[in-house]
């Protein structure tokens, strides 16, 4: 009997170690001129007090960057926000819109033990709920050999959650005062109930994965790594799956683009993705 589509197979989708993708951005940057700063806490945006010897009119028309870190500022003409996680409140920081807000979601993995592996030869995606904007529980093949299971999605207490009992109280009264996210919530009570099971429960991810292959069972996996979504939200409970760019209006928000929401494949697609933002900057600021 016909029984519906339950996975798809990829053989020719291709793996990467992804953090040498970013060293390797990362250094082009830095040889076409760029300057890469880390540890560094963006706190508040405004126009610089003096007038910039660069700026074309002699009026305040460069950004200050007040940094917490380390007591410091940067002056820059114009801004390009990427900022994930705090994409809103650096938004809102700037004056510009708050919405669509970020709620965080962490993304559980297994791990198949290594004398396991050869029970998946290439990468095995389920065919994607239209409902919810998550990747599902998938097959993953790593560089190193290793196999990755999930993940499961679910609330994160903390935007930088990785870990399962995670919390901030900023972060979790941010997430819970959010009439968009009790709107998603009270509409999928029992999805989020079955997921927040699965991420305590073992046996019960592993009944998830037999579905697609029958031979995994709970002696074949471990407990892997943790990622957080950076799922956007609006405020009528709606998932946000597609790109979302703003700015403002005024001397600040006119200077500046907030890429709000970049969903996956970000990374796949990051190449293809940065040509559309740049393009994008080309066409707001004439650069």
């Amino acid at each position: 009997p016909f029984q519906g589509l339950m996975a798809l197979d990829s053989p020719y989708t291709g793996i990467v170690d992804y953090k040498q993708v970013a060293q390797s951005y990362a250094r082009d940057f830095q040889e076409a001129g760029g300057t890469i700063l880390t540890d560094f806490e963006v706190t508040n945006m405004e126009m610089a007090r003096e007038s910039s010897p660069e700026s074309e009119d002699g009026k305040a028309g460069f950004f200050s960057l007040p940094f917490t870190t380390k007591g410091e500022e940067i002056s820059c003409g114009h801004i390009l926000t990427c900022a994930g996680l705090h994409s809103d409140r650096l938004s809102e920081i700037s004056g510009c819109s708050p919405e669509p807000r970020i709620v965080p979601f962490r993304g559980d993995y297994l791990v198949l033990k290594p004398e396991k592996c050869y029970l998946v030869k290439g990468n095995i995606y389920p065919v994607p709920n239209p409902r919810f904007p998550f990747l599902g529980v998938h097959f993953t093949p790593r560089m190193d050999g290793s196999v990755w299971l999930g993940p499961n999605a679910v609330l994160a207490f903390k935007r930088e959650g990785y870990k399962l009992l995670d919390f901030s109280t900023g972060d979790f009264l941010d997430a819970v005062t959010y009439s968009g996210l009790w709107k998603l919530v009270l509409g999928n009570v029992s999805y989020g109930l079955g997921e927040l099971y699965r991420a305590f429960s073992l046996s019960a991810q592993v009944r998830q994965l037999q579905k697609f292959i029958p031979e995994v069972t709970t002696n074949d996996v471990l407990r892997g790594p943790s990622g957080v979504r950076a799922q956007a939200l609006d405020s009528h409970g709606k998932l946000v799956d597609d790109f979302v760019f703003d700015g403002g209006r005024g001397a600040v928000g006119s200077r500046i683009l907030h890429v709000r929401n970049a969903p996956s494949p970000a990374a796949t697609s990051s190449l293809a993705i940065a040509s559309m933002i740049a393009d994008e900057v080309e066409r707001r600021f004439g650069l």
